[in-house]
């Protein structure tokens, strides 16, 4: 019995971090005054300078060989610049105000975390774990958008945000898998620091080619202090949760798992903008739900044939 519990300690610190993440819309909106880079460059530098401290003592101790700066580059890369970068941009396009087009991302990103899971860690899964992954997918569709309508009255750059939001969703996704081989030799504490530092690395000079350098003094104190929000909520906390989990988890079970990101987004819109849930949104909560529960308690395949083991 007490391993049983144990198994399911990478799924709920997956969620866990699903969850946070869902709020990170509503934060960023005070935002929208600064370039996307430059969020994404400061978003980075302030968790990092929060992580040191905590992580430092397993930095010294970890040499990584050259695989393994490789995958961190990749996942910096995908996850930490591109993936941010167009995410933002997705939410800046429609002004913060509609999350409906930019959540398309969550329903696409298991795809791709799926598909790079099984070429470059041979994750296999069976025809049930697809049947309730398909279905798992289906009901958040149905979740985020009420009676299946994608609501495209938000202005001109709503398609836009659309391909911005597809994109970030390749990002995000094929990174978890680089992410998941990294955790098999890599603490998760080490990964999300080396993670934050390449991000900022890989920031700092697009900054400067792309011309935004005006913006690094424009940010006020009040942006700084949301910047600290985000690391110790929605950003470095938030990752470190979720590699923490991922590093527990095959990649296609946490993918499937993050679809808790619409609960939050439902959530949201109850509380501030007083938009409740249709009947339709209600079945297919309840079916998001018990496809997650079935899909993860799928056993046939669960481990990565290849995958290295801490």
């Amino acid at each position: 019995m007490q391993g049983e519990k144990k198994s399911y300690a990478g799924p709920i610190l997956v969620i866990v971090a699903a969850l946070l993440w869902g709020l990170d819309g509503i934060i960023r909106r005070k935002l929208y005054t600064l370039e996307p880079i430059t969020i994404i460059f400061f978003e980075h530098l302030v968790g990092l300078i929060i992580l040191f401290p905590f992580v430092s003592k397993y930095i010294f101790k970890t040499q990584l060989s050259r695989r393994d700066w490789f995958l961190v580059f990749f996942i910096a890369l995908l996850s930490g610049l591109l993936g941010t970068l167009w995410f933002t941009t997705a939410l800046l396009q429609v002004h913060f105000i509609s999350f409906s087009v930019v959540f398309l991302l969550q329903k696409l990103q298991p795809i791709f975390a799926i598909t790079t899971a099984s070429i470059f860690l041979k994750e296999k899964f069976n025809r049930r774990y697809i049947i309730w992954a398909a279905l798992a997918m289906v009901a958040a569709y149905f979740v985020t958008f009420p009676n299946g309508q994608v609501n495209l009255k938000t202005g001109q750059g709503t398609l836009l945000a659309a391909l911005y939001a597809l994109g970030a969703a390749f990002a995000w996704g094929s990174s978890t898998t680089f992410s998941k081989m990294l955790l098999g030799k890599v603490r998760a504490e080490v990964s999300t620091f080396y993670r934050f530092l390449f991000t900022v690395c890989m920031a700092f000079p697009l900054i400067v080619i792309f011309g935004h350098s005006k913006s690094l003094v424009a940010a006020t104190p009040y942006q700084f202090g949301l910047f600290a929000f985000i690391a110790i909520s929605t950003g470095m906390v938030a990752l470190l949760i979720y590699y923490k989990g991922l590093a527990k988890t095959p990649v296609h079970i946490s993918t499937i798992l993050e679809l808790t990101f619409p609960f939050v987004a439902i959530l949201i819109d109850m509380v501030l903008y007083r938009a409740f849930l249709t009947p339709s949104q209600w079945i297919f909560a309840l079916i998001l739900i018990f496809s997650m529960y079935r899909a993860t308690n799928i056993s046939s395949g669960h481990s990565p044939v290849g995958a290295l083991k801490r």
